[in-house]
This record gives structure tokens, C-alpha cells and sequence, in this order.
């Protein structure tokens, strides 16, 4: 798939899915503008970056942007995993902002050059707890349920501008976010065998999901939730 020419926002592209999202896109031709709160040492001095975290300011975001944006990938999130009885109301807020508010705030500082493409495509990253039950889930299951109807909402209403609005729900996956899920050959074992696939996932997985969304050949895919999980959401191989 090609991005000649194609100018890519990835939010949040310092660390796992987003850094190997950059590193995917690039290599197709793609110039890269990221925003996160860190650098990441190995960048193409191509990369066009901005210091932001999207918990206190975006401002910033819409004059470092080009005149026209090709897509947007909103790559941030959390794994807020605690027993329901320990939620703190922090914590909710905490997640809610992150995956959600985050998101739409970052959305609408790049509208603009989004809608001057004429063509362009929004990708959000949620996770297969949003729609499958999982103890300890209820703070990161809620928010990106929430990110999941926003996303859906948002592609009606910017269909007639030609962009597209789509979500990526990912099971687990082998990145710096869930290290503590996998620290241990046992946990990455047990992982695997808890997906119908027999692994759990990797950064290139999910970032081939988006970059596919990304792409033209995906022009008339939108308002969708796209399960890359292993089969975790759906299939029971056990019984």
C-alpha cells in the first residue's frame, strides 16, 4: 500500500502500536507528523513531532499541522485494571479522558486539514473488553465502550465530508503498556492459550489493521468496529 504524499497524524506514536505504525508508514512512502508526551530516540529525522499530552493541552496541535491531513490515528490508551471495590472516581475520570475526551479534543484541532483532503481517515484504537466481559475491566471497558459510540456517531456525521471514522479493537498485545501482563514466561504462555489463535498479539497485528483503514483500498469502510484479536471477542474453542 502506498502513502506517497499522504500526510499521517499519529497521536501518541513515541511506544508500541503507534511506533510501529510510524515506522509501517513511512517505509510506504507516508510523511509522519506524531504528538506525544516523548521522543523516541530511533525516529527518522523525517518525522515531524510535537511535545503534547492530550490530559492538558492540544492547542498546540492544529497550527503544527500541514494544510492537509490524509488520516488520523488516535493511538493512545490505558490498561486500568483494578477489582471493581478499589475504583476510585480518579479513575474513571483518568480513563474516560484519555480514551475519549482525548480523542475528540485531538479530532477537532485537526478537522480543518482533515476535510481539505476531500478524502481522509480517522482510526481509533479500543480494545476487545469494550463488548467481551473481563473481571478487573470496568473503568477501561466503560471508556472504550464510550470510545466505540463516539467513533460510530462521528462517522455519520462527517460522512458527507468524505472522512471516514473507524475503530481497531485489539485483545492483548505484546507492547510497553501491558509488560506487566506478560512479565513472566508463565503469563505469556497462559496469555496465548486464553486466545482461539493460540498467541496474543503484536504491535505489527495492529498497526497492519490500520494501516489497511489508512489506505485506500479500505475507501468504503466506515463507522466499524474491527476486532484484531485472535478470535478472543467471538470464539470459544473450549467447550
Amino acid at each position: 500500500m502506498s502513502f506517497k504524499d499522504k500526510n499521517i497524524l499519529v497521536i501518541g506514536g513515541s511506544s508500541g502500536i503507534g511506533h510501529q505504525l510510524i515506522s509501517t508508514l513511512q517505509s510506504n512512502g507516508a510523511n509522519i507528523y506524531t504528538a506525544s508526551r516523548n521522543k523516541a530516540a530511533d525516529w527518522h529525522d523525517e518525522v515531524n513531532y510535537l511535545q503534547m499530552d492530550v490530559l492538558e493541552n492540544v492547542n498546540d496541535l492544529a497550527p503544527f499541522l500541514p494544510d492537509t491531513l490524509h488520516g488520523l490515528v488516535y493511538s493512545v490508551g490505558s490498561i486500568n485494571l483494578k477489582p471493581f471495590t478499589r475504583l476510585i472516581e480518579a479513575d474513571l475520570i483518568r480513563d474516560f479522558q484519555l480514551n475519549v475526551i482525548g480523542a475528540a479534543m485531538v479530532i477537532q484541532q485537526a478537522l480543518k486539514p482533515l476535510k481539505a483532503t476531500g478524502a481522509a481517515s480517522i482510526v481509533l484504537i479500543s480494545s476487545v473488553a469494550a463488548r467481551t466481559g473481563m473481571g478487573f475491566h470496568t473503568s477501561i471497558s466503560a471508556a472504550k465502550a464510550g470510545l466505540e459510540g463516539f467513533a460510530v456517531a462521528l462517522a455519520a456525521e462527517l460522512s458527507g465530508q468524505s472522512i471516514r471514522v473507524n475503530v481497531v479493537a485489539p485483545s492483548l498485545t505484546d507492547t510497553p503498556l501491558s509488560a506487566n501482563l506478560l512479565s513472566s514466561e508463565e503469563k505469556r504462555q497462559a496469555s496465548a492459550k486464553r486466545h482461539p489463535i493460540g498467541r496474543f498479539g503484536t504491535a505489527s497485528d495492529i498497526s497492519s489493521a490500520i494501516t489497511f483503514l489508512l489506505s485506500e483500498q479500505s475507501s468504503w469502510i466506515t463507522g466499524q468496529v474491527i476486532a484484531v484479536d485472535g478470535g478472543m471477542g467471538s470464539l470459544r474453542t473450549n467447550l
